[in-house]
């Protein structure tokens, strides 16, 4: 009972606990289980892509607000 609490108490996020489940659910070598890890490999692809994409934005708009240095000579 302990460790099946430990194992839900690691779990913090939804879409994980999902694929626990699905996972405890069918066996390991399912063709279902085989679907749903090449289905959780392509999610994680697509929150990479949309924090790469996020980067960008971000990087794009620090690269418009940076304002040229003139240098000065002081005599």
């Amino acid at each position: 009972m302990a460790k099946k609490k430990k194992e839900e108490e690691m779990v913090l996020c939804p879409v994980g606990k999902f694929f626990l489940d699905l996972q405890k659910s069918s066996g390991k070598k399912s063709e279902f289980f085989d679907h749903m890890s090449r289905a959780r490999i392509e999610f994680l692809k697509a929150i990479r892509s949309l924090v790469d994409e996020k980067i960008e934005g971000f990087e794009k708009k620090d690269a418009k607000g940076k304002k040229k240095v003139t240098k000065i000579k002081v005599e």
